[in-house]
């Protein structure tokens, strides 16, 4: 029986077993599209990638990123957990960086070495786009929340370095506890919008040491709620620059996301404004989980 041999990685992940699970797909070549979405519906994680050859082309590997219903061009942490299977099982040595083609480009990821025990991944994301603002009133209700508690001082906001996300303030732990989606209220209001994904953020955090706790929700990608999200935290990351939120146009701050469905995370955010444009870099811990083999 033929098969394709893969991988599981906890991203983002304080320990074993927490974070956000990632599925990697080794030799997925020959595999078609058809192929690549029903494995990912089958493992239903928030996303499986599909590693297509072993062999870099133009300095960087071929990876295919899919939802249970669909695919993506770009995500954060199936970049990270599939450039960590990568390194350790395609190249099998220690490398300063591994390049990963995606649909929105090249994106490189690079290793810091903490202390003896611990590294963390690092990549650079496409430079942030800001566009559609939105009133409190048109978010509150989608999220099971009064206008008041949104926090006025910053706008809703899309933002972008890949994949669009409502990036929306709240004023509390509290209201990051009580949002729930509207799920009628929710597809109604997507329909016709590029950005379908929201991301809610306070600067109340379950552990002093850290800067905000995130949600993120994405119904429409079959996604209730994921528990780390690093391509809605690079662009959460850009709008911390963008307005200015901490009184500096130079961030370096922790996320916690993921605590309200038990999958405790840590994102690492970095971004600077350069001139007319915001770099931004999204880190954390990869953790192997599992391996064996995809039957076909």
């Amino acid at each position: 029986m033929p098969s394709v041999p893969f991988y599981i990685v906890d991203v983002f992940a304080v320990k074993p077993y927490s974070g956000n699970q990632l599925a990697v797909i080794l030799n997925a070549g020959e595999l078609t599209t058809e192929t690549m979405q029903t494995i990912a519906k089958e493992i239903n994680f928030s996303e499986t990638t599909f590693i297509l050859g072993d062999r870099p082309e133009n300095g960087g590997y071929r990876v295919r990123i899919f939802t249970p219903v669909q695919e993506l061009p770009f995500a954060g942490h199936p970049t990270l957990g599939t450039a960590y299977i990568i390194q350790k099982a395609i190249i099998g040595s220690a490398v300063d960086q591994v390049i990963l083609n995606l649909q929105v480009g090249q994106i490189r990821v690079h290793w810091q070495t903490e202390d003896q025990t611990s590294e963390i991944l690092w990549m650079k994301q496409n430079p942030p786009e800001f566009t559609t603002t939105y009133p409190r009133e048109a978010l509150a209700p989608i999220l099971s929340l009064a206008p008041e508690d949104i926090d006025d001082r910053f706008p809703i906001q899309t933002v972008s370095t890949g994949i669009p996300f409502i990036i929306v303030p709240l004023k509390n732990q509290a209201a990051l506890q009580q949002c729930r989606i509207e799920k009628s209220l929710y597809f109604e209001f997507i329909e016709n919008k590029p950005a379908k994904e929201i991301f809610v953020f306070c600067p109340e955090t379950h552990y002093p040491e850290n800067t905000f706790s995130a949600r993120m929700f994405a119904d429409s990608l079959g996604i209730p709620e994921d528990p780390a999200t690093g391509s809605a935290n690079g662009c959460f990351a850009g709008y911390l620059v963008e307005q200015n939120y901490l009184g500096t146009q130079d961030i370096d701050v922790l996320v916690e996301q993921g605590y309200q469905i038990n999958r405790p995370s840590l994102l690492r955010l970095r971004a600077k404004r350069n001139q007319q444009t915001i770099s931004v870099e999204v880190g954390g811990q990869v953790i192997p989980i599992a391996k064996g083999e995809f039957f076909l």
